[in-house]
């Protein structure tokens, strides 16, 4: 067994890319580590410094990784924040890790420390602590199972949410205001909804502090470049939820292995609060959310619903199935392991 290395940049590559693709079709396959996630994010975040590793037994890739240097003598798994997970694959969820201890010893430089963050156990099994291993909470996750029918998957959820939507559709009807759930899949459509997204992400607190998607800021690449590789495949979904003719929420979502991400969310605060008015507040994210979860229940090519950002209280209102993202610390010599303990 041997692990192997060269720059990341040559995933770009037909020897590289086709290796990545063959390890994540044999794998769970989360559409969070296909190849057209890593390439997009390194495309756009990436230094330079960055190493795509795998990982040889018996002949056979088992474990595939891009990693990145960071403080001295640590590296830890290639991961910008609009990535929901550290960017290791598997062959096997349930297997441990493939040797770490060989892997800081390939790694340029004196690595000491190799840090796997946000680690998945439905991808990576959490491995038990060890003298040269640790593993630590990171957050609670929640997703959708998509069994069964949608019908019984509402009636399964609270009164109080079924209640609250039936009363804003009510509330909207007898105004004679229309709504309409858009699902944009195309590669050319790709762009405009990233710019639609980009405005309507503004109206709110992220447009204030300058932190929202532009179709000309470096969110604004990476999410272009994501969706249009996505949907090249058939991969890419973009919920857009119009209220009357305003655009009222919108999801960015991508697909593969039968399981789908909600990548990002934005709705109209200022429309919410517009149509909401003395009336009662008005959710327009929630009320695209029942429709595009009616959609998919429909569909029967999803089998489950991922949201991979902290637990909310409206999380738990859509479903009751969390679990816990870890990360996962890997030292050379247990010693360090000690003194980054803290002894």
């Amino acid at each position: 067994m041997s692990w192997s290395m060269v720059p990341a940049r040559a995933l770009a590559g037909p020897e590289h890319a086709t290796r990545w693709r063959e390890l994540h079709h044999a794998s769970a396959a989360s559409p969070l580590l296909a190849p057209e996630f890593i390439t997009a994010a390194l495309a756009v975040y990436g230094s330079g410094r960055e190493q795509l590793a795998w990982h040889t037994q018996a002949g056979q890739v088992d474990a595939m990784a891009i990693l990145a240097p960071g403080r001295a003598g640590a590296w830890h798994t290639f991961q910008p924040a609009q990535a929901p997970l550290g960017f290791w694959l598997q062959r096997d969820a349930h297997a441990r890790p493939a040797s770490l201890p060989a892997l800081l010893r390939a790694l340029p430089g004196p690595a000491l420390v190799l840090g796997l963050t946000q680690c998945d156990p439905m991808l990576m099994a959490r491995p038990a602590d060890s003298p040269a291993l640790r593993t630590l909470d990171y957050i609670e996750t929640a997703r959708i199972s998509v069994a069964g029918s949608f019908d019984d998957y509402w009636d399964a959820r609270g009164k109080n949410l079924r209640t609250n939507l039936r009363k804003q559709r009510k509330r909207l009807a007898e105004d004679g205001v229309v709504t309409r759930l858009q699902l944009s899949t195309a590669v050319d459509e790709m762009a405009a909804v990233v710019e639609d997204y980009g405005r309507l992400e503004s109206t709110g607190w992220k447009g204030a502090d300058g932190t929202a998607v532009a179709g000309t800021n470096q969110q604004g690449r990476f999410y272009r470049a994501l969706l249009e590789k996505f949907a090249a495949s058939g991969g890419a979904r973009v919920y857009r939820y119009w209220i009357g003719e305003q655009l009222a929420a919108m999801d960015l979502c991508i697909a593969g292995g039968a399981c789908l991400v909600v990548l990002k969310t934005a709705y109209d605060e200022q429309l919410e609060q517009h149509l909401g008015g003395a009336g009662g507040q008005l959710s327009p994210a929630l009320l695209m959310r029942e429709e595009a979860v009616r959609d998919i229940f429909g569909a029967r090519q999803i089998e489950r619903i991922e949201f991979y950002g902290r637990v909310m209280e409206w999380h738990r209102r859509w479903s009751e199935e969390t679990r816990v993202l870890y990360h996962l610390n890997a030292y050379r010599w247990p010693w360090i392991r000690r003194l980054h303990a803290g002894g």
